[in-house]
């Protein structure tokens, strides 16, 4: 089990990408959240195998819902444990 934190920059505001993202993931069995970032970006912190993390990175370059995904970046950071994938609203 790892967990990495995705930022994805692009249009990826208001175009259903979290809610792609919750669905794939919860699909996938990936622990985490994904939420808005002031600067119009999206962060992921996502818990799972290797494997599936690397499935969840590749998922996003797909253009989620109706977004338009420029960049992604994504890096280990130290393990987080989460109950479910959930989007934040704040």
């Amino acid at each position: 089990m790892q967990t990495i934190r995705i930022i994805v920059e692009g249009l990826v505001q208001g175009v259903f990408f979290r809610q792609a993202t919750k669905d794939e993931c919860d699909k996938l069995g990936i622990k985490g959240r994904v939420k808005n970032l002031p600067d119009d970006s999206v962060e992921i912190i996502a818990t799972s195998e290797k494997e599936k993390l690397q499935h969840l990175i590749e998922f996003c370059k797909t253009n989620p819902g109706r977004s338009e995904v420029k960049k992604i970046t994504a890096k280990e950071i130290p393990l987080e444990s989460f109950r479910n994938f959930s989007i934040a609203y704040f």
